[in-house]
C-alpha cells in the first residue's frame, strides 16, 4: 500500500468514526463487556443485567432451547441458559442482537437489509459449521465474524452515500462477490476495513476484528496469527457460498463456487453437503431470534442437491 493511499485510507476511517453511521454501543452491551472482563464475574450478575432487557432475555432462553445446540432438556431460567450456552456463545448472541438492532432493517443507503441479513445469516451458520471441523474452540468467533463481516457495506452506503452508491448497487444477487477494487476506487477503503472498525468500536475480541479486516486480503499477511488466518479463510469461503444461497445461480456456477470456497477453507465438499440440508431452517430460526426479516427460499435445497451430485459424480 502506498503512503498516499494509507493517508487517504486513514482519513476516510476517521471521517466514518465521527459520523452518525457507526452505531453507538448500548449501555447494556457496555456493562455486559465490563462484567465479563472481571476475573471473578458471576453468571448471576450477568443474568441480573440481561434481565433488564426482556427481549434479549427471552432470546437467550429461546437459543438455549434451540435444536441448533442439541439441548435435551427444557431450559427455563436465564441463569441456567447462560451456564449452558457459555460465555463466548452468550457474548456472540448479545453483540449480534444489539448490532443487528442498531444497524436496522428495510433499505439503508440503497442496500436491501433483508438481503444483507439473509446472506449474512447463511454465511454465519456455514462459518460455525466449518469452524467445528477446523477450529472448534473458535466456533462462536467464526459465527459472529461472518455474521457481521458485511456491515461495513451499510455504514459506507449510509455515511458516504453519493460516493459509495455505484458500489452498493453491486451488493445484490448475481453480481461479483469481491467488490474491494471498486471500493478502493470509490472511497479508498473496503467494507472489510469498516466492518472491522465497527467491531473494534464495540470492543469485540481482537481475533474477530483482525479476521474480519483480512477476510478479503489475498495473500494473507504471513505474520498474521495462524488461527486468525484460518478464520479469515473460513469467513471468505462461507460468505462466497452464503451469497450463492441468496440467488439462483446457473447450475454450472455451483460447482465452481463450491470448489473454490471449500479449497480456500481447506475442507472437503462433504462437509458442505452435510451442512446444507438444515441451513434453511437454521436461517429462519436465527432470523426470528435476532428479529431479522428475511424472505424464505427453496434455493438451499437446489444447491444441496447440486453439491451432492458433485460428490457422487466428481467428473461431471
Amino acid at each position: 500500500m502506498s503512503t498516499c493511499h494509507a493517508v487517504i485510507n486513514g482519513e476516510t476511517l476517521e471521517l466514518l468514526k465521527r459520523s452518525a453511521a457507526v452505531p453507538s454501543v448500548p449501555h447494556v452491551v457496555t456493562r455486559f463487556l465490563e462484567l465479563t472482563q472481571e476475573p471473578d464475574f458471576q453468571f448471576d450478575d450477568l443474568a441480573e443485567l440481561l434481565s433488564t432487557d426482556p427481549g434479549i432475555a427471552s432470546e437467550i432462553l429461546r437459543l438455549a432451547n434451540s435444536a441448533l445446540f442439541g439441548v435435551t432438556r427444557k431450559v427455563t431460567s436465564l441463569r441456567q441458559a447462560l451456564t449452558l450456552l457459555g460465555l463466548k456463545r452468550v457474548r456472540s448472541l448479545v453483540l449480534s442482537r444489539y448490532m443487528v438492532q442498531s444497524v436496522g432493517s428495510g433499505t439503508k443507503g440503497g442496500v436491501d437489509m433483508s438481503y444483507l441479513w439473509r446472506r449474512s445469516l447463511a454465511s454465519a451458520i456455514l462459518a460455525a459449521r466449518f469452524a467445528d471441523a477446523l477450529l472448534p474452540a473458535r466456533r462462536d468467533e467464526a459465527f459472529i465474524s461472518a455474521l457481521l463481516a458485511d456491515i461495513g457495506v451499510v455504514i459506507l452506503a449510509d455515511a458516504l452515500h453519493h460516493r459509495y452508491e455505484p458500489v452498493a448497487q453491486h451488493y445484490r444477487p448475481c453480481q461479483p462477490y469481491d467488490m474491494t477494487d471498486m471500493e478502493h476506487q470509490a472511497v479508498s477503503v473496503t467494507h472489510a476495513d469498516v466492518s472491522a472498525l465497527v467491531l473494534e468500536h464495540w470492543q469485540l475480541p481482537d481475533a474477530i476484528v483482525k479476521a474480519v479486516r483480512h477476510h478479503h486480503t489475498w495473500p494473507l499477511d504471513p505474520i498474521l496469527d495462524e488461527q486468525v488466518a484460518v478464520m479469515a479463510r473460513v469467513i471468505n469461503g462461507s460468505c462466497r457460498i452464503g451469497k450463492m444461497l441468496c440467488e439462483k445461480p446457473h447450475p454450472g456456477e455451483v460447482a465452481g463456487v463450491c470448489h473454490e470456497a471449500m479449497n480456500l477453507i481447506g475442507l472437503e465438499l462433504s462437509v458442505l453437503a452435510g451442512t446444507l440440508p438444515k441451513i434453511e431452517s437454521d436461517v429462519q430460526e436465527l432470523a426470528e431470534i435476532l428479529r431479522v426479516d428475511v424472505i424464505p427460499s427453496s434455493i438451499y435445497e437446489l444447491i444441496a442437491a447440486e453439491v451432492r451430485n458433485l460428490i457422487s459424480n466428481p467428473q461431471s
